[in-house]
């Protein structure tokens, strides 16, 4: 459970790092929201580290993660509720997550 919960934490870290400085480039948002998002991909790159894993794996693990939590994002943020398609997209990729991040050790 610790597992998901950072990786969840470290997919969100990055989604508000790269949704900040997108929003002062195509909806005329203020600089200033350069700085938290400046932090957040900080943020996101020390969670990284925390994980037991070797790198590598805990990257390949993250990018399902990263992939549910922008379609929750996709869907709260953007008020774009997800295909069928999408959450078969996310069932695959969380069900990848799973193999790479739980194997026996």
């Amino acid at each position: 459970m610790k597992t998901v919960f950072l990786y969840l934490c470290t997919a969100l870290a990055e989604i508000v790092g790269c949704y900040l400085p997108y929003l002062w480039l195509k909806q005329d948002r203020s600089a200033w929201l350069l700085l938290p998002a400046a932090a957040s991909l900080a943020l996101f790159a020390w969670l990284l580290t925390l994980h037991e894993a070797a790198s590598g794996r805990v990257y390949a693990a993250y990018g399902g993660v990263y992939i549910a939590v922008a379609m929750l994002w996709l869907w709260a943020v953007d008020g774009v509720r997800p295909s069928g398609w999408d959450c078969a997209g996310v069932a695959v990729a969380l069900a990848g997550m799973a193999l790479i991040a739980f194997q026996p050790r």
